[in-house]
C-alpha cells in the first residue's frame, strides 16, 4: 500500500477513511506533527476525537495489516477473540459477570494498543476491552452521562490512583463515538498515560487468573 496514491488507498482501504486519514496519507513522516499531552488534553476535553491520527507510515501499515487480518480471519473481531482477548469470554454475545461495565475484573482486559495514535514518546496508548455493554446515546453515538461516570470512576481507581498524587495529571481517557470505532462489535475505551513506568504497565496488562480457562 505504500506506493499507492491517496485516492487509490481510500478506494482499497479495509475500513472507511476519514478526511483526517486522507490528509495524513498525503504527508510524509517528517511532515507529521505528533500529538503531545497538551494537544491530547484539548482534543479529549472538546470531544473532538475525529482529529486523532496515526503517523503516515503507521496508518499505511495498519491498513495493510487490517486487510491481511480480514482476509485470514474474516473479521477483526475474530482475530481479537483468537489472539488478544481472554479465552474465558467465549464468543459474542458475551455473558458478563456484571451488568455494570468494569465492575468485575473478569469482564475487562487491559492491553497496550498494537496500533497507537501518533503520540510523543512519553505517552502510552492503552485499550481496555469490555465484555459488558457501555451505554451510548442512540442519536449521537456518544456515551451517556451515566456510562461516562462509570468509566471515569474505573479509570480513576485502576490507573489514576496507581500513579500517586500526580495521577490525575497523567491520565486521559475517551471512548470513540460509534461512527469512529474500527472494531464496533467489541466494547472498548482508550486510556492515555504519561510517564508510566515499565513495571506499572506490566502490572496493568498482566492477565488475571479469572481470564484463564481451566483445562
Amino acid at each position: 500500500m505504500g506506493d499507492l496514491p491517496v485516492k487509490a488507498l481510500a478506494e482499497e482501504a479495509p475500513f472507511p477513511l476519514t478526511e483526517v486519514d486522507k490528509w495524513v496519507l498525503s504527508q510524509t513522516d517528517e511532515e507529521f506533527h505528533y500529538h503531545d499531552w497538551e494537544d491530547l488534553k484539548k482534543i479529549i476535553d472538546e470531544n473532538n476525537l475525529s482529529v486523532l491520527k496515526r503517523k503516515p507510515s503507521d496508518l499505511r501499515r495498519y491498513m495493510a495489516w487490517t486487510t491481511e487480518i480480514k482476509a485470514q480471519y474474516g473479521s477483526m473481531t475474530k482475530y481479537l477473540l483468537a489472539h488478544r482477548l481472554p479465552k474465558a469470554w467465549g464468543s459474542p454475545p458475551f455473558t458478563p459477570a456484571s451488568s455494570v461495565p468494569f465492575a468485575d475484573e473478569s469482564d475487562y482486559s487491559i492491553l497496550i494498543n498494537d496500533w497507537p495514535y501518533g503520540l510523543t514518546p512519553d505517552i502510552t496508548h492503552i485499550v481496555v476491552w469490555s465484555r459488558t455493554i457501555i451505554d451510548t446515546d442512540s442519536e449521537t453515538g456518544d456515551m451517556t452521562v451515566e456510562s461516562r461516570e462509570v468509566v471515569s470512576n474505573f479509570v480513576r481507581r485502576v490507573f489514576v490512583d496507581k500513579l500517586g498524587p500526580e495521577g490525575e495529571a497523567k491520565v486521559l481517557w475517551f471512548k470513540n463515538w460509534v461512527a469512529l470505532q474500527s472494531v464496533r462489535s467489541l466494547e472498548h475505551i482508550h486510556v492515555m498515560v504519561r510517564d508510566a513506568s515499565k513495571e506499572l504497565l506490566e502490572e496493568w496488562t498482566q492477565q488475571p487468573d479469572v481470564h484463564k480457562v481451566e483445562n
